[in-house]
């Protein structure tokens, strides 16, 4: 049987299931009462992890939740085309595919051959976990202008899967950059 956790127990990231569905919590905030008698009440910003929906609920703090069945597989990246974006997973080789509104974001840091987590649960593919970094080439950029040398001066960088970030002035259109894939935002030469 799957452990039970308690709602007050819930912090930031933590994994659980409600109504029969997996949850990540984004954010956790427990209220104490200042009366006598009065229960402690926590209030979970949590995301669905089938549909993407982000909303508030609050809880009792003795209330409890099971463990999701949800399992991290590693997986490289292969193609998409019309039916989905598809995965080969590295354990039992078999091609995973996700629809466009399981991806999320996570789509615009997707080339041939990189190599993250699938989550399942249940045993169904359900969403993706990005590596912390992803090496990109830029398509096009702006040249910088001589002289525009102010600290800090950024320009925008398309990148090889579509993407546009803002880049420092001397990075180069056919360079390979590092990207934040929480942020989305420049790292680094790669």
């Amino acid at each position: 049987m799957a452990a039970l956790v308690e709602a007050i127990h819930v912090k930031r990231k933590h994994l659980f299931e409600y109504e029969n569905e997996p949850f990540v919590c984004l954010d956790s905030d427990i209220s104490t009462p200042t009366a006598r008698g009065g229960q402690t009440l926590v209030r979970l910003k949590m995301r669905n992890l089938l549909t993407q929906a982000v909303f508030d609920k609050t809880f009792k703090a003795q209330d409890k939740f099971k463990e999701p069945d949800l399992v991290l597989s590693p997986a490289t990246y292969l193609y998409t085309d019309g039916d989905g974006s598809h995965f080969l997973d590295q354990e039992s080789y078999e091609t995973l595919t996700l629809k466009p509104d399981q991806l999320g974001n996570a789509a615009d840091y997707l080339i041939d051959g990189l190599a993250l987590q699938v989550h399942k649960y249940n045993g169904n593919p359900i969403g993706l976990q990005l590596p912390i970094f992803v090496d990109l080439a830029i398509t096009y950029t702006e040249p910088a202008v001589r002289g525009d040398t102010s600290s800090g001066a950024t320009k925008i960088a398309r990148l090889e899967t579509g993407l546009e970030i803002k880049v420092p002035l001397f990075i180069k259109e056919g360079e390979k950059i590092r990207v934040t894939t929480e942020t989305g935002e420049f790292s680094g030469r790669a």
